[in-house]
């Protein structure tokens, strides 16, 4: 928290929001505390969630002092009552409903910011700056779809300007929390998890921003996993598409929505590294100038599933198609990656989808083979479709790796390699040594 302090201090002159996440492992620790309520054990729930009041109280005691320690200290047990009837009424019930729950893990943002707001102002305040320590609640209006709440946005903008804007200037700051909102009528919601940065980008397009920031433990986004490819490297510049098609795929830096409403505002997303301030960054825009890369960053996802449905009667059959994708839909299940044939259809879905009951309705009327521990490779860059004998160069890479299916994406800029699971690694490493270290 006084890293973050000393990079918002950096940005005084900018009239900063400061959208925070939960501290390490809060979230966890809650949805824990959650289900021992519901089983009824109040005793380890509220053992739980003293641990995290102790650890929140300690780091308050260090980052405050004076009445902004009182104050803050005060703030800390006002939300300990309200989390305490929470469980207690879930304990009592020993029923854990999904608005419960998003009151209950939402507990994690409200506290971290309190502990912040509480810091800034003991430092700050008798320099003349001012501190805002606004709810997102008031402001993040959402639907009602607990745990994985659709923002509005058209409301977000307009409570943006009548809560959050009086606050904005120079010498002062917003803080306030991510992954929570609120409905119409102020019930918690959650964004799901990850959701703080789908948090800034929407306040930042509500506030029509000059620059999104997101600020985490990368320096940037990089070419790939570094877990998987030590040389991994961050990317100067990146396109709204690519980031998006890299977050759909795998990449952990960015929750999948959160470009996009930073791509309908037209501002600026980058990706810092929180305790190297100055080190590189990623900027990510609607386009990108030509940068002479064919590839731009791989990806992977996985275990997957293949399906391949084989009919002798899709051969020229109206509805075929639609008969087929319907089953999926009711089913709830998503599809990623579609290649089709003559008479067959080959499509990925992920391992944990309904396997049994889909193929029972899909072989009432074809054929299905079915491929398990599978993983989507994920090869995206602007200019993929732009350079000539990049596949061959992929393939070339990829050596005696087999690719059991080929998809290329709507947008041309993600080609898609379905490997065995056990070959994804090498074939990243494969395709990272050819594509990224060997332009250098």
């Amino acid at each position: 928290m006084r890293q973050v302090a000393s990079v918002v201090r950096t940005a005084l002159d900018k009239a900063p929001v400061v959208v925070l996440s939960a501290m390490g492992k809060t979230t966890d620790a809650l949805f824990r505390t959650a289900a021992a309520a519901k089983k009824g054990d109040l005793d380890a729930a509220m053992a739980e969630a003293e641990m995290l009041f102790a650890r929140h109280d300690k780091a308050l005691a260090e980052l405050a002092k004076g009445k902004h320690l009182d104050e803050g200290r005060a703030a800390l047990a006002a939300q300990r009552a309200e989390l305490e009837m929470l469980l207690r009424g879930v304990a009592l019930l020993r029923e854990l409903t999904p608005r419960s729950q998003d009151a209950i893990v939402a507990q994690g943002e409200r506290l971290s910011t309190k502990v912040f707001a509480a810091h800034l102002k003991s430092e700050w305040s008798s320099e003349g700056i001012t501190v805002h320590h606004a709810d997102a609640r008031e402001v993040v209006r959402t639907d009602g779809a607990f745990g994985a709440a659709v923002p509005q946005p058209a409301a977000i903008k307009r409570l943006a300007h009548e809560k959050l804007a009086p606050h904005l200037g120079p010498r002062k700051v917003v803080v306030t929390q991510g992954y929570i909102g609120s409905t119409e009528d102020g019930t918690t919601t959650t964004l799901g998890r990850g959701g703080s940065d789908y948090s800034a980008a929407l306040l930042g397009a509500a506030l029509q921003s000059d620059e999104i920031q997101i600020w985490t433990d990368v320096e940037g986004v990089l070419t790939a996993d570094p877990r998987v490819v030590p040389n991994a490297r961050p990317i100067p510049r990146l396109s709204f598409a690519e980031a998006a098609e890299l977050a759909a795929f795998g990449a952990k830096v960015l929750h999948p929505a959160t470009v996009q409403p930073a791509v309908e505002a037209g501002i600026p997303v980058t990706v810092r590294h929180t305790q190297r301030p100055n080190g590189a960054f990623t900027t990510i825009t609607a386009e990108v100038s030509a940068t002479g890369r064919a590839i731009t960053a791989l990806a992977s996802r996985g275990p997957v599933t293949v399906l391949t449905v084989r009919s002798s009667r899709m051969l020229a059959a109206a509805g075929f198609l639609a008969r087929l994708f319907e089953v999926f839909g009711r089913l709830g299940t998503s599809v990623d990656l579609v290649a089709t044939a003559e008479v067959s259809v080959s499509l990925t879905i992920d391992q944990g989808a309904p396997l049994g009951p889909i193929l029972a309705e899909l072989r009432q009327f074809a054929q299905v083979d079915v491929s398990e521990d599978r993983a989507i490779l994920a090869i995206i860059g602007e200019r993929l479709k732009r350079t000539a004998g990049v596949g061959v160069q992929v393939f070339q890479a990829l050596g005696e790796i087999n690719v059991e299916m080929i998809s290329m994406g709507a947008n041309e800029i993600n080609l898609s390699l379905i490997v065995k699971g056990s070959d994804v690694l090498p074939a990243i490493q494969r395709l990272h040594k050819s594509f990224v270290e060997g332009r250098e």
